[in-house]
């Protein structure tokens, strides 16, 4: 019994841990990361483009899916991390940048990168 603890916990450990990232097999945008590459955000009802700057949606839709998601949940409904469905309500996409690059946490630093961490954090500083 409890060796089959001990494998439960080592195995939730390893999910965990690989869920969050640190690999290095992120979705690789079609720009390749070129500064001044990315099409601007679809404008809104009202006529106005998303506060956050220009950003490419698919691409940070895919970047979350592989670099977060593990942690927090497919539809930013939060599981090990917190919940980012409204984080843009909370955190500015400069705040948002500093969590990507330094961490907070559990969350380890530098898990998205660049061009990578500018779209990720203007694309949750829009989920308000």
């Amino acid at each position: 019994m409890k060796r089959f603890s001990l494998s439960l916990v080592a195995a939730v450990l390893v999910f965990a841990l690989s869920a969050c990232g640190g690999g290095n097999n992120q979705a690789t945008p079609n720009n390749n990361n070129q500064p001044g590459t990315q099409t601007p955000a679809p404008e809104t009802g009202t006529g106005t483009t998303a506060p956050s700057g220009g950003y490419d949606a698919a691409t940070a839709e895919a970047l979350y899916k592989n670099t977060c998601a593990g942690c927090h949940g497919q539809t930013l409904e939060g599981a090990v991390g917190p919940n980012l469905q409204k984080i843009g309500g909370t955190l500015s996409k400069d705040q948002i940048l500093e969590v990507l690059k330094n961490g907070k946490g559990q969350m380890p630093p530098g898990l998205a990168k660049g061009n990578d961490a500018e779209t990720l954090a203007a694309w949750l500083a829009d989920k308000k």
